[in-house]
């Protein structure tokens, strides 16, 4: 082998592991998450003005994720070398001038390639597409010198268990509260902690003062404006920014209790409660439902439980919503809880929890512990002051993570182990082209 050939090898090798390795991974953490790309897809359909198409968000994050990772995967295998690598560029074509387009229209605030699990810029994305194209141009030329790691006859099975075990791990996600949560509502997390910036590490903004004299305006900094000249009419002021700093990771979260009025036969707005739900050292319960109307009402009665030990227990216990005042009030009539609301905006709250509902257990502003519709205990048991506290695999990443991978990979090991078998025994089938690389 020359040495060019061997730099054509190197470059193949080196592109198929590049762009392997960054579709499983980007396919994986969204599968962590389906429900945060429908999201995010839903967020593009805002910015396309295609509202009507929000119904197919979720099918379309479940597939997208499916066959991202399904094609990291085989190009890791090296199978079905020429659709994968055809369907990979075809990504990579579709993408890099989609993603120019949000870098320099910012339609959204960060593409969600990688889910929640690592966070970069728009034109962060668009840079890491370059790449990723460049990779795909190499491999559609040299894609025959990638060395595939199953024959054809094991290539079927190691794809199948592949493409199946993303759906399943995605359907999983969507069904319970995601396996992984990246989101800075974690069990764990201090919400106060991740409201506040650095004063140091926040936005460098200017004021600049706008006034008019003679019927010309003029701007003024905070230095010079004219602020004791009767001459000069004060219009507006404009904040200009002058250096981006750090967010936040929590920059909205903001909950505004409601009031029963009698006389009114309503809802009302009340007091801001956020910092009492944050300072509070007891117990706080929060029910979250962005939506009361697509609310899933199987297990409503558990809410209520929940509810009446939070009672008796002298807890705090809100069920917080975005639903307008006439929603809640329709909604309480046809199913009487005896629930305390709240209003907090559509957006926190679906990423508070991944369910409709969920429930929050808050403590001093810390996240104690989290639950699904269908997962929230019954704590009046014998045992329910201990069901409070997360612990065991709810706390385990490290563990859980090594669970996952082991249900994906011994599979294919196996698969792989049986077709050195067929190799080793010598079978017909094998001999007569069996073992031929795809």
């Amino acid at each position: 082998m020359n040495s060019r050939e061997k730099l054509v090898k190197f470059l193949t090798e080196l592109s198929r592991i590049i762009l392997g390795i960054t579709f499983a991974f980007s396919g994986f953490v969204k599968a962590v998450d389906p429900l945060g790309f429908t999201y995010k897809i839903q967020d593009y359909l805002v910015s396309f003005d295609l509202p009507g198409l929000f119904p197919l968000a979720l099918p379309a994050a479940v597939t997208l994720v499916v066959l991202e990772f399904s094609l990291g995967v085989f190009l890791l295998l090296g199978i079905y070398r020429k659709p994968t690598v055809r369907l990979a560029a075809v990504f990579m074509a579709i993408f890099l001038p989609l993603t120019l387009w949000i870098a320099l229209k910012n339609p959204v605030k960060d593409c969600g390639c990688f889910g929640d699990a690592l966070i970069i810029s728009n034109w962060e994305t668009f840079y890491k597409n370059i790449v990723l194209g460049v990779c795909a141009v190499v491999l559609l030329r040299y894609y025959p010198r990638i060395m595939p790691l199953f024959s054809v006859g094991s290539a079927w099975k190691a794809g199948a268990y592949t493409v199946v075990f993303g759906f399943a791990f995605s359907v999983y996600n969507v069904v319970k509260l995601p396996v992984f949560d990246f989101r800075p509502y974690h069990i764990g997390a201090n919400i106060p902690e991740n409201m506040y910036i650095d004063p140091a590490k926040a936005d460098v903004v200017e004021n600049i003062f706008i006034y008019s004299k003679g019927g010309v305006e003029q701007e003024f900094t905070e230095e010079d404006y004219p602020w004791n000249d009767s001459t000069w009419t004060f219009v507006e002021m404009k904040t200009k920014l002058i250096q981006e700093g750090e967010k936040p990771r929590i920059e909205d979260f903001q909950v505004s209790a409601l009031a029963y009025d009698s006389l009114l036969q309503g809802f009302v707005a009340g007091d801001d409660i956020t910092q009492q739900l944050l300072s509070d050292t007891g117990y706080q319960f929060l029910m979250v439902s962005h939506s009361l109307e697509e609310m899933n009402k199987r297990h409503l009665d558990d809410f209520r439980k929940a509810a009446g030990f939070a009672q008796k227990k002298g807890y705090g216990f809100y069920c917080l919503t975005s639903s307008p005042v006439d929603s809640i009030e329709a909604w309480s009539a046809r199913h009487p809880a005896g629930f305390r609301f709240a209003h907090a905006d559509e957006r926190v709250l679906k990423t508070m929890i991944r369910s409709n509902p969920g429930l929050l257990l808050l403590s001093g502003g810390n996240v104690i512990n989290k639950w699904d519709d269908s997962e929230v205990p019954d704590f009046e048991s014998e045992r329910g002051e201990e069901l409070l506290k997360a612990k065991g695999w709810k706390m385990n990443f490290w563990g859980k993570l090594m669970v996952i991978l082991l249900i994906f990979i011994v599979p294919l090991l196996l698969v792989k182990l049986e077709e050195f078998k067929g190799k080793r025994s010598g079978l017909p089938a094998i001999k007569k082209g069996y073992t031929k690389k795809i």
